[in-house]
């Protein structure tokens, strides 16, 4: 939790740059493009890893069928 003392004690170094690269105002607009930048960025990692964990279980793309389909 952010101490009232330090509001900043409880963020790492990355979050702490973040903050201070963002603290100018920004449009919509601005704010729009990079909220689908982060969603890319994340949305990239999260295939990558589930690619990793699919080919590490053996998983096909029949066996996400069945699963979907609450199927054995």
């Amino acid at each position: 939790m952010v101490s009232a003392k330090n509001p900043s004690s409880s963020l790492n170094p990355v979050q702490q740059s973040l903050l201070r690269l963002f603290s100018r105002p920004m449009t919509e607009e601005e704010t729009l493009e990079l909220k689908r930048i982060l969603v890319q960025h994340f949305g990239s990692q999260l295939r990558e890893e589930l690619k990793k964990v699919s080919n590490q279980k053996g998983y096909a793309d029949n066996d996400f069928e069945k699963m979907l389909n609450n199927e054995s």
